[in-house]
């Protein structure tokens, strides 16, 4: 089993953010040594700097085990009482649905904070941050006129070959879901079969897929909103790629990435200290403006590149009704889109 030790601040933009948080919570006295353990689902580049100052800013050592949101929920699952995770942050709200019976109840101070679409009714757990399905497509290869209006015009022969995929990212599982949620599980099935169909090439997560896009190598791909941000910042407005927000459906949806802290766990009271670093103000911010995702905190502003949520016409679902992972698997794999 393998874990990275947190040590070191990455910029100092996050350590000014942070700090300020910290002063915020009354977190600067250095308290005695202590170690919290957390699976993360989310990738290292995006979430390391803020773990990096919490440990730094409290004086506890942070262990992280970085990996696939499934993989990891499957592994907490198989270790069970003996797992050494304190806490699970998975990359989305299957993620967290597939543990939910595991995590402890959340006060009510941490609660209170988060919008009530964003946090279980059980109080099991909390978003940290939302980020919406688009179709990104390719500027100089695709019309905005031919962009599709509704997901299942890419199972037309006008998209044949032309869309990429990553069945096996977690985010792409949650959507699915949220069609099984939506649509039911027989027409989930006929759009899976029907894609599969339209020779769909298939790529190991959403960077490669922004990649692959802007290399003209497919016209379009179904994504999480935030990578073309990223990229944009890297490699300026030349980037030959923008997104596409669906008028409507599942594959509009809003997906959270959350927190919960495993039952019985020895550092409950970090862990809390912990997700309430994560809801402050200032890391809030953090995220709306280096990883240009959505705040779950009201009183945050998005980033001005982004669609505002109150625009975005995501489906009526529950997060928690997008909690059967494990079907959503079962159905990739019986319409072969999974081995």
């Amino acid at each position: 089993m393998r874990f990275r030790s947190v040590v070191i601040v990455s910029s100092l933009l996050v350590a000014a953010l942070v700090l300020s948080a910290c002063a915020a919570l009354g977190t600067t006295d250095t308290p005695s040594p202590e170690t919290l353990t957390i699976y993360s689902g989310r990738n290292q580049n995006l979430v390391g700097p803020v773990m990096e100052r919490f440990a730094e800013e409290m004086g506890i050592s942070v262990e992280v085990r970085y990996g696939g949101t499934a993989e990891l929920a499957a592994t907490i699952l198989e270790e069970g009482a003996n797992t050494p995770a304190d806490l699970y942050w998975p990359q989305d709200p299957g993620g967290l649905g597939a543990l939910e019976h595991r995590f402890a109840t959340l006060p009510d101070e941490i609660l209170g904070l988060i919008e009530p679409r964003f946090r279980s009714d059980q109080g099991l757990w909390v978003g940290v941050s939302g980020r919406a399905r688009v179709i990104a497509y390719n500027t100089e290869r695709v019309d905005p006129a031919e962009l599709p209006e509704d997901i299942w015009e890419l199972t037309e022969p006008a998209w044949q070959g032309r869309v990429g995929w990553a069945p096996t990212n977690a985010s792409f599982q949650a959507m699915v879901t949220a069609m099984r949620v939506v649509w039911g599980e027989e027409e989930t099935a006929r759009w899976l079969e029907a894609m599969q169909a339209n020779d769909p090439v298939m790529y190991p997560n959403n960077s490669s897929q922004l990649v692959a896009v802007g290399a003209g190598e497919v016209d379009v791909v179904l994504v999480n909103h935030y990578y073309l941000y990223g990229i944009l910042r890297e490699q300026g407005d030349d980037f030959p790629v923008r997104n596409h927000h669906l008028p409507g459906g599942p594959a509009s949806v809003v997906l959270v990435a959350g927190v919960g802290i495993l039952e019985g766990t020895p550092q409950r009271e970090v862990a809390e200290r912990f997700i309430e670093f994560l809801i402050s103000p200032e890391i809030q911010q953090y995220f709306a403006e280096q990883t240009f995702e959505y705040p779950v905190v009201a009183g945050i502003d998005t980033h001005e590149l982004l669609v505002p949520l109150a625009e975005i016409n995501e489906p009526d679902l529950d997060m928690q009704a997008m909690a059967d992972l494990s079907g959503t698997l079962d159905l990739l794999r019986r319409t072969d889109v999974l081995p």
